[in-house]
């Protein structure tokens, strides 16, 4: 899709989204060759992507997203894609899925060194929380609405 002329946008979005059913499947053997897939997939919809880290369970993704582009619509992209990608290459055993829905938090520019710093330093910042306190406090930080039953399906 083609940019209108005199448009200009600043909008940056971290998205977060847990492995099916908060299983630990992203394991060091092939967790930058996702990211890594993760960062083409981005590229391929005419995206940015800052930054991406997780842990097993889940994964922090830092865009630069494009007004035009319906972050709903890549986010399906990415952990559609994604999967299939996990899945064709047996990283796992059984079949890999992300599970259903994403947070998405917008940041300004002037946010992004401090964002960049704490999703690249998850494995620091997990020492001493579990994903599920970090993404409480992520929502509530933000402000959003949520009953804490429907946040994530736990095993």
């Amino acid at each position: 899709m083609v940019a209108m002329a005199n448009t200009f946008s600043q909008i940056y979005i971290q998205t977060v989204f847990a492995v099916g059913a908060r299983q630990s499947l992203i394991k060091p053997e092939f967790k930058s060759d996702l990211h890594k897939y993760i960062a083409g997939i981005v590229r391929n919809q005419g995206q940015k992507l800052i930054s991406i880290n997780g842990m097993p369970d889940h994964v922090h993704i830092l865009i630069g997203l494009k007004p035009a582009m319906a972050l709903a619509n890549l986010v399906r992209e990415i952990k559609s894609d994604s999967s299939n990608f996990v899945n064709e290459k047996k990283f796992v055993r059984g079949r890999f899925s992300w599970q259903e829905g994403y947070g998405a938090f917008s940041y300004g520019h002037s946010q992004l060194d401090a964002v960049i710093r704490y999703i690249q330093n998850q494995e620091k910042h997990h020492q001493r929380s579990s994903f599920r306190s970090e993404y409480l406090t992520l929502l509530r930080k933000f402000d959003i609405a949520f009953e804490e039953k429907y946040v994530f399906k736990f095993i």
